[in-house]
């Protein structure tokens, strides 16, 4: 069946389930989300409800319990820890409302009501597809049961149980090194990039901390910034996001500007030598394009490392950075895989391009910290 077909269906799986005391029974044995981890981890959880009311509108970041109605391209739900759990039909589980902007997947905008939705990314986003790529499977459909709710009968979002707070931007008052990762799209790279960067660094005696500013949640990178020797990491879900896309801008420019602050203050062993921050999707990217020519941005950033997926790709990038007044100090990524295709980057550009895993030499990534700031 399609979304719509089960939007318009006279019965649906949830009725069984309308009932407030069943509903928070299955609450208890539903399988949670990486985007509803700190739900998960809540010390109040067992007092936690659900509002069976399914007349309200949603908002990004609202926690719901939902029943699993067809199984469509993500068959597996990324759980707190990360762990991929296989989906059956008739699964309750817990994730997060939000919209979500994936060119090699969906565009997935907030639904307006409680109806059925889809899952449209593995960490956890209940959302509702309107667009996909030609190459991959219909969404997976959930069908909400009811909003999850505190021990007062409230409904929860992620924000009440995130370890951080999203603070209004001002002038940042730190003076670490901060290198933003950026790229011609999803897949060109980036995460790949900075990770390796980011090992090459502690390799070489440094503190690394290392951040994820905009995206979808998912546990994916920061565990690969971990892997790769980062001393500490956080991303946008540590303050309380299911994702940044759909945001008021003013709320993006916030988490970027908290995230950075975060990462670059005097937390636990002491203030790091360096923090690599990345900017997910490519540079065409609404709210990603926006954030580069935004001074909370140019305030904070010292560097941009570009990643590409091709030399053309690399090429037409750093025009459009520099445009934007950011000069990349290098380009990596997917393109730097094909010697042919480096070797074209390097004919026509005129920053360096490094072969991504050349970056966890020890001595590579601080050459490059010496550099001046970005746009300068």
């Amino acid at each position: 069946m399609t979304l719509l077909e089960f939007r318009t269906a006279p019965t649906t799986l949830t009725e069984e389930l309308m009932n407030p005391v069943q509903a928070a029974l299955a609450l208890r044995r539903a399988k949670y989300a990486y985007s509803t981890r700190f739900v998960f981890e809540h010390e109040d959880r067992a007092s936690f409800g659900v509002d069976t009311d399914r007349t309200a509108a949603p908002e990004t970041g609202d926690v719901v319990l939902a029943r699993v109605a067809e199984v469509g391209h993500h068959k597996r739900l990324e759980g707190p820890g990360s762990r991929r759990q296989t989906l059956f039909i008739g699964d309750e589980i817990v994730v997060a409302y939000g919209s979500r902007y994936a060119a090699d997947q969906f565009l997935a905008t907030l639904p307006k009501d409680l109806g059925p939705c889809n899952l449209a990314a593995a960490g956890g986003l209940a959302s509702e597809v309107i667009e996909q790529h030609d190459r991959i499977d219909e969404a997976t459909v959930i069908e909400p049961i009811g909003r999850v709710t505190d021990a007062q009968g409230k409904p929860l979002n992620l924000r009440d149980c995130a370890p951080l707070q999203i603070a209004e931007a001002t002038a940042p008052t730190h003076r670490v090194p901060v290198i933003a990762v950026l790229g011609t799209s999803m897949n060109s790279g980036k995460s790949t990039t900075l990770a390796c960067l980011a090992h090459g660094l502690s390799r070489a005696g440094l503190r690394v901390h290392t951040g994820k500013a905009t995206g979808t949640g998912s546990g994916n990178d920061s565990h690969l910034f971990t892997d790769a020797g980062a001393h500490r990491v956080l991303d946008f879900t540590d303050f309380g996001l299911s994702t940044t896309f759909g945001l008021d801008y003013g709320e993006v420019r916030n988490v970027f500007a908290s995230l950075v602050d975060e990462l670059a203050g005097n937390v636990g062993e002491g203030i790091p030598d360096v923090v690599l921050v990345e900017v997910a999707d490519g540079i065409y990217q609404g709210e990603t394009r926006r954030l580069l020519t935004d001074e909370v941005f140019t305030q904070r950033v010292d560097q941009v490392v570009f990643a590409a997926g091709d030399a053309l790709g690399a090429v037409g990038g750093v025009d459009v950075m520099r445009s934007l007044g950011h000069t990349p100090t290098l380009v990596s990524g997917v393109l730097t895989a094909s010697p042919l295709a480096t070797r074209e980057a390097m004919a026509a550009l005129d920053v360096p391009v490094v072969a991504t895993f050349d970056l966890c030499e020890p001595g590579i990534g601080t050459s490059f910290l010496a550099n001046n700031r970005v746009g300068a």
